[in-house]
């Protein structure tokens, strides 16, 4: 690998041009089809295999005229001071405005009449109206959107308080500021760790390059493979993040050979032949865990996924071809100005940063110094942080999540005082027969079971389609949707529907927000055991390959699992909690989304094994080219650790970036994946693994031999290297009491 590498790193220095202008034909390519062959996202989820999509699917096909795949808009209308919603002037301006709703868009197919439908609260103040679109909410137009919200506000204007809940409602405005001030905040990041401009430069050009081919490829696709725009938001937060990581590990290696006295075009080919490799295999570790999602078959996750680890292997691509043809162009300028020295014989500090490689010279001596009581405070803190995860709710985010001052939340708490708490998450039981008979008997005795059961606050007649051969019977329950009540009360339907089944024959099935709830639940945690065997059993084989060792890859995976334990409990703590909420910018605490552990794993188990690999491929190889187990340990973090820690930070930043997204999905896993970052990087990585491995010594690079015969050898080290590039320059080498902070680079 490191043979193969190195050839491309001579070849892309060589013919920086070519290697230039094939990259920006790419993204010229890609960005072409990006404008001609985009199509709308898609914000809905489904769920093969589960009895929410069961139902879901009959109804699409029993009762095509509801149209269940158009928009859809709740307009929640209350009269002022107490007064009545039906009274003259109350209802005259109610009808305007439902009016106005009808005419604010040709894709409104009907909206439903409140006091023909029955639609009023038992006090007479408050009523609301069904509006159903002949569109997806993904094909609606920004003139639909202002459409209905001028309609709303006509309402207002009449004295009236509306407001509206619906995926017919425009998403909230995206701001990219957040992504901005992360980005401006890594490339400080670079400046202060390479203290060149031109230097801290190049991460940041090709994580822009290679974030647009990634970005513009999955915008030309999503129309015709149907992706949500969540999958294009991971794709583009990791592409940022490893791209800047790994073009900074490979410029910072060049510095590094540069300083050992070898020309511009060896260094570049050293470095991407050395760094290169270990880029390559963390980059695969990444893909490999989401890739891994495609386990779950959850088609949101599915696409999410396999967006992002195509992120990730585009950003390997451009760090390993472009990055050494950037190097050529950039000449001695990556090196940034020469450093003062410092000597172990006169100790003499040239510069701050001398005292900043200290530090890190103090800390891993101090590790290796004291490796049990190191060890077991650090497991002991993650342990103690992971502690909330034990309290861990799982939910879909409804409009009880939103903003209290999104028209979404104040319509779902205008709902849920005048219509009670149950009415935002009622239940769908269908109930269907190829007897027409059999259907409408079953749907009957359905109705009367259902109507029996505790926490039941009213049951619908039920509704048949014209070949009366399915129902529909609508449940209220008395309970919130997220509530443990509501949750006994699906499963009790359930039951009911068993017992009709086994007594007439008669299919009953059950969907509905909380439903749907559940059986997401349910396939996450039938599919978390198969996808960590999965995800963990190949980067496992891959880590064998890298280190060449048994105990590393095993340290590395226990390692993994605190730090997103850790993660979780700190998720819990923040949104469940509402711990540092207003930090956050967080207005409504309540359950993680249902997805978010699964994709943790997946996210921070690839970027775990990311730091693993450049922080111990290092330590081993210097064992590997003599160094005892100790030595070999404080050699590798010296050489590795600053720019492991400016990665961290890097990425933490990215992360951090997405805390200020209204998609609570996003604001949540970008809150998640950067504490994840910071406890795997320096706690696990840089505390609890040097820590390990002065205690397991020599042991820890250990192979059996049968293994060892059999295992192809990937040379990340760059042992072959030896005999196929040509000595360093004597002339050019630089002292050899070079500061830490100066071998760092």
């Amino acid at each position: 690998m490191a043979t193969f590498l190195h050839r491309i790193g001579r070849f892309a220095f060589r013919r920086r041009w070519l290697v230039v202008v094939l990259w920006a034909l790419v993204l010229g390519v890609v960005g072409a089809g990006a404008v001609s062959g985009s199509g709308p996202t898609n914000s809905s989820t489904s769920l093969p295999g589960t009895e929410a999509q069961r139902a879901y699917d009959l109804l699409g096909e029993k009762f095509p005229a509801a149209n269940a795949d158009g928009a859809t808009a709740r307009i929640v209308v209350r009269a002022p001071g107490g007064e009545e919603v039906g009274s003259a002037a109350n209802k005259a301006a109610l009808e305007v405005t439902l009016a106005e709703v009808k005419e604010s868009s040709p894709r409104v197919a009907q909206v439903s009449d409140p006091f023909a439908t029955r639609t009023v609260s038992a006090d007479g103040t408050t009523a609301y109206a069904q509006a159903t679109y002949s569109a997806k909410d993904a094909d609606l137009t920004d003139g639909d959107h202002t459409g209905l919200e001028k309609a709303l506000e006509s309402g207002r204007d009449q004295g009236l308080t509306v407001e509206a809940s619906g995926n017919a409602l425009a998403a909230p405005t995206e701001s990219f500021m957040a992504e901005a001030i992360g980005f401006a905040l890594a490339a400080v990041i670079l400046v202060i760790t390479f203290g060149s401009l031109i230097a801290a430069g190049l991460p940041l050009l090709t994580a822009v390059v290679g974030v647009g081919v990634s970005a513009a490829a999955i915008t030309a696709i999503s129309g015709p493979l149907d992706l949500t725009s969540n999958a294009s938001a991971l794709a583009t937060m990791l592409g940022i993040a490893v791209g800047i990581d790994y073009a900074l590990f490979i410029v910072s290696r060049y510095r590094s050979e540069r300083a050992d006295g070898y020309d511009a075009r060896e260094a570049a080919a050293r470095a991407n032949g050395t760094a290169g490799s270990a880029v390559v295999f963390a980059g695969l570790t990444v893909v490999i865990a989401l890739a891994g999602l495609l386990v779950v078959n959850l088609p949101v996750l599915t696409a999410m996924g396999l967006a992002a680890a195509g992120a990730v292997v585009i950003a390997v691509l451009v760090a390993t071809t472009l990055i050494p043809a950037l190097l050529g162009f950039a000449g001695e300028r990556v090196r940034g100005k020469p450093r003062a020295q410092t000597t172990p014989e006169t100790g003499t500090a040239g510069t701050a940063k001398a005292a900043k490689a200290g530090l890190g010279q103090r800390w891993i001596s101090y590790v290796l110094r004291r490796p049990v009581k190191v060890l077991l405070l650090s497991v002991v803190t993650l342990g103690v942080i992971a502690l909330p995860a034990t309290k861990l709710e799982l939910g879909l985010p409804d409009d009880g999540a939103k903003a209290t001052s999104s028209t979404q939340r104040q319509a779902y708490d205008m709902l849920a005082q005048s219509f009670g708490p149950g009415f935002n998450g009622p239940l769908t039981v269908t109930v269907d027969d190829q007897d027409p008979t059999v259907a409408r008997t079953s749907a009957t005795d359905m109705g009367k079971s259902l109507a029996g059961l505790p926490d039941v606050a009213a049951v619908t007649p039920a509704a048949f389609n014209e070949a009366g051969d399915t129902a529909i019977i609508t449940v209220i329950p008395k309970s919130t949707p997220g509530s443990e009540a509501t949750k006994n009360l699906v499963d009790a339907v359930r039951s009911v529907a068993a017992d009709l089944k086994s007594d007439t024959g008669a299919r009953s099935l059950v969907t509905g927000t909380t439903a749907l709830n559940i059986d997401v639940s349910a396939k996450f945690s039938a599919a978390i055991v198969p996808y960590l065997a999965l995800v963990v059993g190949l980067a496992f084989l891959v880590l064998i390959l890298v280190f060449r060792s048994i105990l590393v890859p095993v340290k590395a995976a226990l390692g993994f699992l605190l730090s997103v334990l850790a993660s979780f409990g700190a998720l819990v703590a923040v949104f469940q909690w509402g711990w540092l909420k207003d930090l956050i910018g967080l207005e409504q605490t309540g359950p993680v989304m249902s997805l978010m552990p699964i994709l943790m794993v997946g996210v921070v188990f690839g970027l775990a094994m990311d730091y693993q690999v450049f922080l111990v491929t290092r330590m081993r190889e210097a064992y590997v080219h003599g160094a005892d187990a100790r030595t070999a340990i404080e050699s590798g973090f010296k050489h590795s650790a600053t720019v492991v820690t400016a990665a961290a930070l890097i990425m933490i930043c990215v992360f951090a970036g997405f805390v200020g997204s209204h998609d609570a999905m996003l604001k949540s896993l970008g809150f998640g994946l950067a504490v994840a970052v910071a406890f795997d990087a320096f706690v696990v990585r840089m505390t609890i693994v040097p820590a390990a491995l002065a205690l397991l010594g020599k042991h820890a690079w250990s192979l059996p031999g049968w293994i060892d015969r059999i295992l192809p050898n990937v040379d990340i080290e760059g042992e072959k290297l030896a005999t196929h590039t040509p000595a360093p320059t004597p002339t050019d080498r630089e002292p050899r009491f070079a500061t830490f902070s100066d071998k760092d680079h």
